[in-house]
């Protein structure tokens, strides 16, 4: 099956009966999701909810100890090379070519994918621009902020136009200004026909921004669904507390109070 000839109604991304431990710790602990295709989907949980560990073996990144994964129909580990012309990700944790250039970076990426350097470079101009990296384009990126690595990342992971994106955490230690824009992008990259799942811990971005969600914590699946059918009448941020639990008792900090 090729990717442009993927069925109507096809999940952008199905997820079955996927398992990741390390040692003793359960990190993924079989869980099973789709994402429909052309959604905004949200992956939300605490910090060590196994986000990440999930996304990187949905990504072909980290091999699962077991389930299976497609992307737009396609094995992600039976093919792994057709799932991954379809996306683009921009993972957590994982190190840029920072002796490069901004420039330098995006155009290898785009020049990776066997795109030509014309459009390479075409495209390298407007992700520069948009993502207001103009002037740092030619500055390496091992001196570049933390907001700016990050949205030089997501440029490379934009170079290519994929159908799907899967962006870790991607608006963490972006300035407010710049994490605007981002979602101005990918809202109109949706729009036109693309899918999109990002991982966050902020519950008011997700609800303003996503269309569907799914709440992990603890390596399980507590919820999926719209953002609506998830929230259940409250906000996304109260309902988030109630499944995942956990919420701290600050008696004894009394100490704290100035008068």
């Amino acid at each position: 099956m090729s990717i442009s000839n993927t069925p109507e109604g096809t999940p952008a991304l199905s997820i079955r009966s996927l398992g990741k431990r390390f040692g003793e710790n359960v990190a993924v602990n079989g869980i099973s999701l789709d994402v429909p295709a052309g959604s905004f989907f949200g992956l939300v949980g605490p910090n060590g909810a196994g986000k990440t560990t999930a996304l990187s073996m949905a990504t072909g990144l980290l091999r699962p100890d077991a389930g299976q994964v497609w992307l737009n129909g396609i094995d992600v580990w039976a093919e792994p090379l057709r799932a991954k012309a379809a996306m683009g990700v921009l993972a957590d944790g994982v190190r840029l070519f920072d002796r490069l250039s901004g420039r330098q970076l995006v155009t290898y990426a785009g020049l990776l994918r066997g795109m030509d350097r014309d459009t390479v470079k075409e495209r390298t101009d407007d992700l520069l621009r948009v993502l207001d990296l103009e002037d740092a384009g030619n500055k390496l990126v091992v001196d570049y902020s933390a907001g700016m690595s990050k949205k030089i990342a997501l440029a490379t992971a934009l170079i290519h136009s994929p159908r799907v994106l899967v962006l870790d955490e991607p608006f963490e230690a972006v300035d407010p200004v710049s994490a605007a824009n981002i979602r101005d992008i990918l809202a109109d990259y949706v729009s036109h026909g693309g899918t999109v799942i990002v991982s966050s811990h902020v519950m008011d971005l997700v609800q303003r921004m996503c269309s569907h969600v799914a709440v992990i914590a603890g390596g399980n699946l507590l919820a999926v669904g719209t953002v609506d059918e998830v929230r259940a009448g409250a906000s996304l941020e109260e309902r988030f507390v109630d499944l995942v639990g956990g919420r701290g008792n600050n008696e004894g900090l009394s100490w704290l109070h100035t008068s």
